[in-house]
């Protein structure tokens, strides 16, 4: 049995928390992973910082006494995702493109424009959607074989992000996937405290 949690950090292997907290105790005894190995996920904050995010990140699970199988460093987030995926994805959200002339006649103005993507805003979001269609890859690629994958939910930003589309990286990112996919966002509190 496996279990996947992808802890995406951009700041270096010191953040941890409850996404990589719940995935730990879902493995202890008497719980539902009971005795499942846990392979952890981080995004390197460099090319030349490969070996020394892994060490980093291997030492302070071991610090906290998270048992872990493996902690893998994506070099490669940033990388922009196949075409299919891009086009599989602009597919998935045909329903939630704003067409004027049709859904503002039926909805308030106010309304449609948080539910509805327009095509400013996939613009302005190019990057971060095509950052969360790369996670999709990589959990395709990565953990099609795991039991239960744990991600932290990116933060919409109010006015700036449409349901529309916050929601679309949501579904089409856990999509088709064997497993259970669990969001988690913490409140920005530490959860885990390291005294030295």
């Amino acid at each position: 049995l496996y279990s996947s949690a992808l802890a995406i950090s951009y700041t270096h292997a010191f953040n941890i928390g409850l996404g990589l907290l719940i995935p730990h105790l879902l493995t202890l005894s008497s719980s539902f992973l009971e005795g499942a190995k846990l392979r952890v996920f981080t995004v390197a904050a460099s090319h030349s910082q490969l070996q020394k995010e892994q060490r980093s990140m291997a030492a302070l699970l071991s610090r906290f006494r998270i048992d872990y199988s493996n902690v893998y460093v994506i070099p490669d987030l940033a990388k922009r995702p196949n075409k299919t995926t891009v086009d599989a994805f602009k597919e998935f959200i045909v329903p939630f493109l704003k067409d004027i002339d049709e859904k503002e006649e039926i909805l308030d103005e106010i309304y449609a424009s948080h539910l509805y993507i327009s095509d400013a805003e996939f613009i302005a979001m190019k990057g971060k959607t095509y950052r969360e269609l790369r996670i999709r890859e990589l959990l395709h690629q990565h953990s099609q074989d795991a039991t239960l994958i744990v991600l932290t939910l990116p933060i919409p930003r109010k006015g700036v992000l449409s349901a529309g589309l916050y929601l679309g990286w949501l579904d089409f990112v856990t999509k088709d996937m064997n497993c259970p996919v669990l969001y988690l966002r913490g409140n920005q509190q530490s959860v885990l405290t390291f005294y030295s």
